[in-house]
């Protein structure tokens, strides 16, 4: 396969050292994209896919943030604080939440002045909604498309810096490896058209990684199909740290599908969808014809306190639970969400996701119970970062050059791909709040270190940028020749299956060592894999065999950092070690690529609690 390898100006704008990189186009990407802009520097941003289709759009129940009407209920910024610290098992830095928590009312202004139509009540008020992990009304949300919402009025923000030439989009481009120089510092990216295959390397002062989860190396998620994590892996394999990768959220109801999982989002059990199973097990009857007092409200039951607003790892477990119990809908894999008795008004507030659990069952949720189960849904690991807190540890020092840097200097992760925020669980409509947070809030920190190296004349040199090109050419080179016997496509569905049935819901550890073995083997067949199309125009099937090589990567460093943390906590469940333990385990995992034996070596960092101490975690459960 042939590609051309130019490493001098870029025809659609012009990329140099005086620039800022910013790789991937959701609420993170375009936030970092504004604010860097803001600050008087020129932006390059990256994506797959236009930026109006990165998976942010998908984001369905809400974001939250304190504001009056959530105070006048006794609420605070300081309980969203404790909240998060709590769902997350307090694996979180505590000065990044506290920053996160206490901006969140300004952004959600923010928003509002951007024209995002978030619902009202009857007095104009914001209207809020119930969500998990708490007794509060604080998630503002635009009925059940809140991400599209957000993201579309951002898109708005950046395409203005674009008319006024500081912000240059390139659609459709694959992120490929980071430019690093001879001291380890990040210098730029080399990045792939997807449509002609040209690779080309792009000088940077900064780069900020903001490319989300990486729900794909479980075969099935709620995410969109380019949400591999291959971006986050490269980075890794080049010598970023991965910060606790074993903690992977499933999400409790979603449709399950040949193709992915659909998302139901958790809007509905905080607008008062219940969930349920027949008290008899394998029910034949039409959930219609089942009187309420044949109904298991099995999360009411055991969660008084809240209920279905249990946190979503809760939730998950319990509905799991329910079906390996034979309690399930039929005696299957599914579970019961009723939004059928919630008013008309309610309804309509929630009518995004009844269309699309509509379009793909063709039942209608007003009218009928849907049936759901457990998905692979969102990545709290991801790249570690670092910050510089403030002295009483109460947020972090607004514009410190290292907030959210990673340990390659220059080189930054922003958004669902950074680590920090959500601990062992993250609480839903959190991931809105912390994408615009980072991009807005930490988008000053890039643009003021990007500012110091363009004032020390650093950059990246011609030979620097071609030695980058040519080892990308060298990687294409070799997958497209490789005669070999393996189909990708029959790796990954394997990959797949051995990681959502040993490390997600239950995580057990002979089933996980089995689950090692077979990754091991996969690698050893992904050296052997044979490429079905070798042509030079939107080769879909070279660059999802090369993230294929990274998905592998990066499940392995999840599958043994789950294997190691013996204990429960968060989204993490052993039932051999079902309690938490902060003497061992009150710690950051940390994966560090071993590049000559293709392996992570995994070391453990203290997380400190300076505010909050770490109390037991659970949310009134009856036993």
């Amino acid at each position: 396969m042939a590609n051309q390898t130019t490493t001098g100006p870029d025809t659609q704008g012009g990329v140099g050292s005086d620039r800022v990189i910013i790789v991937g186009g959701g609420l993170a990407g375009l936030a970092a994209s504004m604010r860097v802009a803001e600050a008087g520097m020129k932006v390059d941003l990256f994506s797959m896919v236009p930026v109006k289709r990165s998976h942010s759009v998908c984001a369905q129940g809400g974001i939250n943030a304190c504001n009056k009407v959530a105070r006048q209920q006794g609420y605070s910024e300081w309980q969203h604080f404790d909240e998060t610290l709590y769902g997350g098992d307090f694996l979180n830095h505590q000065p990044p939440v506290y920053s996160m928590t206490h901006w969140a009312p300004d952004i959600i202004d923010l928003f509002d002045r951007m024209g995002v139509p978030f619902n009202r009540t009857k007095e104009g008020q914001r209207d809020l909604r119930m969500f998990g992990g708490s007794l509060f009304k604080r998630t503002h949300f635009a009925g059940a498309t809140t991400g599209q919402q957000l993201i579309y009025a951002l898109d708005e923000q950046v395409r203005r810096c674009e008319v006024e030439g500081s912000v240059t989009k390139h659609e459709f481009w694959e992120f490929l490896w980071p430019v690093l120089d001879d001291d380890g510092v990040c210098r730029g990216i080399v990045a792939q058209d997807m449509r002609s295959m040209e690779i080309r390397a792009f000088r940077g002062a900064a780069v900020v990684m903001a490319t989300g989860g990486n729900g794909l190396i479980f075969g099935k998620s709620t995410n969109s199909v380019i949400c591999t994590g291959g971006a986050a892996a490269r980075c890794y394999k080049a010598g970023a740290w991965l910060g606790n990768a074993e903690f992977i959220q499933v999400h409790p109801t979603a449709i399950p599908g040949e193709d992915k999982c659909r998302l139901m989002s958790e809007s509905a059990r905080g607008e008062g969808g219940r969930v349920w199973v027949p008290r008899k097990q394998k029910d034949p009857r039409h959930p219609n014809e089942i009187p309420e007092g044949e109904r298991w409200y099995f999360l009411e039951e055991k969660y008084p306190g809240y209920g279905n607003l249990v946190p979503r790892d809760i939730a998950t477990r319990e509905l799991f639970w329910k079906c390996q119990e034979g309690y399930g809908v039929h005696g299957g894999r599914m579970v019961y969400l009723d939004c059928t008795a919630l008013p008309d008004a309610t309804k309509d507030k929630l009518a995004g996701i009844f269309e699309i659990y509509e379009k793909f069952t063709g039942d209608n949720p007003r009218d009928v119970a849907m049936k759901i189960f457990p998905a692979v849904h969102y990545t709290m690991g991801g790249m570690y970062t670092t910050y510089t807190a403030e002295d009483d540890s109460k947020g972090m020092k607004h514009g410190a050059l290292n907030n959210m840097m990673t340990n390659i200097p220059g080189l930054y992760a922003f958004g669902e791909v950074n680590y920090q925020y959500h601990g062992g669980t993250r609480l839903g409509a959190n991931a809105l709040l912390s994408c615009t947070f980072d991009g807005l809030f930490c988008g000053l920190s890039v643009a003021n270190y990007a500012k110091e190296q363009i004032s020390a004349g650093k950059s990246a040199s011609d030979s620097l940028l071609q030695k980058y090109v040519d080892q990308e050419n060298d990687k294409v080179t070799k997958l497209s020749e490789n005669n070999g016997k393996f189909n990708p496509y029959h790796i990954h569905e394997k990959l797949g299956d051995e990681l959502t049935d040993s490390c997600t819901v239950m995580r057990e550890q002979k089933r996980m060592e089995q689950a090692y073995d077979v990754l091991c083997d996969l690698k050893e067949q992904y050296a052997q894999v044979k490429l079905s199309d070798t042509g030079m125009w939107t080769n879909q099937n070279l660059s999802f065999t090369r993230a294929l090589g990274d998905m592998l990567a990066y499940g392995e460093a999840i599958l043994l950092g789950a294997m190691q943390r013996e204990e429960s906590r968060g989204s993490h469940y052993r039932p051999d070690f079902p309690e938490r333990n902060d003497e061992r385990f009150l710690k950051t995992t940390i994966a560090k690529y071993d590049v000559l034996n293709d392996r992570p070596i995994l070391e453990y960092e203290d997380v400190p609690q300076p505010l909050v101490e770490p109390r037991a975690r659970t949310y009134g459960k009856v036993d």
